[in-house]
């Protein structure tokens, strides 16, 4: 008869064998269910953030909600349907101005340096030597919020989303979400005090959602316009008018009753 599985002998070894190999696959196996885990929760929270996004779109009111080349001149009149998402409007590159120069890099007061590009929920993107991506508010969110002490960032190797939230902050018992302008993975945080609030890991390096120094320029001066609106009060008119310098602090000038109205218009909150 040939010899079979009854006539196997076990020893020692081979317990100890089969006992560090389900250890191992047990760890695999947890390791695997871990990841796969933190995989769908970032893919929920992702898409969480995204069609927050859309909704939070559709609900702004036309003036908004105008496209970039309305803005620069390049068209009479149009309301962007892609979300500000540039990437994927079909019109973008035949709309694309060839020759737009910077000029003065400011508008109605308001920097727009040169050395970066800008996102319609007022913060900056700057590309680094090293592929990461420096995110701040520009000149006009600056002035708007003001010096805030209660600032809420996210962890560091997190991941942001577009249109989603980059960072929080509270002024004047006023909750503020700041859209973040990329997606990517956070590799540090700051407070404000050295101009910037994030660094990305991008995603991608595809930008072109984002506006151009001149097209930031001319959105600019939209923004103020909507600002002034907004406020509807004679006690701030005066330091927004052209010409004319911005306070430090708006935050202060602007009428507590306000307050929440006013930054739920320029910082994308309907």
């Amino acid at each position: 008869m040939f010899p079979g599985i009854y006539d196997f002998k076990w020893d020692a070894g081979h317990i100890v064998f089969l006992g560090i190999f389900y250890s191992v696959l047990a760890v695999v196996l947890t390791t695997m269910t871990i990841a796969f885990g933190r995989a769908l929760r970032a893919f929920r929270e992702r898409r969480v953030e995204a069609l927050r996004w859309h909704a939070d779109f559709d609900d702004l009111p036309a003036s908004a909600r105008r496209c970039r080349h309305e803005l620069t001149g390049e068209l009479a009149s149009r309301e962007c349907p892609n979300g500000f998402d540039c990437r994927h409007c079909t019109k973008h590159a035949e709309f694309a101005a060839s020759s737009l120069s910077l000029g003065e890099p400011q508008a109605a007061g308001f920097l727009v340096p040169a050395d970066r590009l800008y996102h319609r929920g007022h913060t900056w993107v700057r590309p680094e030597d090293d592929g990461t991506m420096t995110i701040g508010l520009d000149d006009l969110a600056t002035h708007l919020i003001g010096t805030s002490s209660d600032v809420r960032l996210p962890a560091v190797g997190s991941h942001v989303v577009a249109n989603g939230t980059g960072w929080e902050t509270r002024q004047h018992g006023v909750d503020l979400r700041i859209l973040a302008p990329v997606d990517g993975e956070v590799v540090a945080t700051n407070d404000g005090t050295d101009g910037w609030f994030i660094k990305l890991r991008p995603v991608s390096d595809d930008l072109r959602h984002l506006l151009t120094p001149p097209e930031a320029k001319a959105w600019m001066l939209r923004e103020v316009e909507r600002l002034q609106l907004a406020m509807a009060s004679d006690a701030v008119g005066g330091a927004l008018a052209d010409g004319g310098a911005p306070v430090d602090d708006l935050s202060t000038a602007i009428p507590r009753e306000k307050l929440d109205d006013v930054y739920g218009t320029m910082f994308l909150h309907p």
